[in-house]
Formats: C-alpha cells, sequence, structure tokens
C-alpha cells in the first residue's frame, strides 16, 4: 500500500447525479452536515452504477432519472466532506429527472444552485463539488 493511500485513509465510493436545469445544479445537503453535495449514494453489491443513482435518487428525492441522456461527466477523488481522513471516489452522471425532487430519506435541505455563480457559493459545498464536478460542468458549459 502506498504512502499516499494510507495518509487518505479509508475510501468511500460513490455514484452521483448532476442535475443542472436553467444553469442551475441540484444539489442536497444531509441531516446532521453542513456541506452541500450532489444527491447519490453507495452501491449495494451485484449493482450498476445507473441502478445505484435510480435507487438513491428515489429514496432521497421521491423521483429517478430519465435514463435516456444518462452521461458520465467523469470519476473524481477528494477528501470526504463528513468523515474525516476519509477520500470520496465518485462517478459523476450527468442526466435529468423524471419527476419533481422533494426532500426524503436523510436528506435535511434540497436548493439549485447557479453554476456559473460559484466562485463565492453562499453555502458550503463539499470538495468533490467544488473542487471537480462544478469546474467540469463550467468546461462542458462552454
Amino acid at each position: 500500500m502506498s504512502a499516499r493511500r494510507k495518509a487518505a485513509g479509508r475510501v468511500i465510493c460513490v455514484v452521483a447525479a448532476a442535475i443542472v436545469r436553467d444553469g442551475a445544479l441540484l444539489v442536497v445537503r444531509k441531516r446532521g452536515t453542513a456541506s452541500f453535495m450532489l444527491p447519490g449514494g453507495k452501491g449495494e453489491p451485484e449493482e450498476s452504477e445507473a441502478e445505484t443513482l435510480q435507487r438513491e435518487l428515489h429514496e432521497e428525492l421521491g423521483c429517478r432519472l430519465r435514463p435516456e441522456g444518462l452521461v458520465l461527466l467523469g470519476r473524481f477523488e477528494a477528501p470526504a466532506a463528513n468523515e474525516p481522513g476519509c477520500v470520496v471516489r465518485a462517478a459523476i452522471y450527468c442526466g435529468d429527472l423524471d419527476g419533481v425532487p422533494v426532500i426524503a430519506a436523510e436528506i435535511a435541505e434540497m436548493l439549485w444552485l447557479d453554476v456559473a455563480g460559484t466562485d463565492d457559493p453562499p453555502i458550503r459545498l463539499a470538495p468533490l463539488l467544488s473542487r471537480h464536478v462544478l469546474p467540469a460542468l463550467c468546461r462542458e458549459a462552454s
């Protein structure tokens, strides 16, 4: 095991959705946490990334992703927002919701964040979101 891997601690693998409507990205904050992140979560054994996204979004937001048009934005790694010493390794997919999102499961708060105005966001963002996802979305938009 490399020194970098030891220093990083446990790796948490997740799949998340970057849902953008009219230039705004859907972000959520889970109960008991301070940082906003993308909706999604950890996969179950034998579950594909698409199946994980469908299940997690249904649990968290009460709706699912439209399977057509689901596109991988990228695979990124960053320090975990809510678990000190851990690293999040995420597959991020762009897609659109089939239905209207509502707060459910462990979600405490949900909002639409202006993608273009994220240089100084008015909320605390998870490192994965601020360091990798938002820059990737901005590159895609230009």
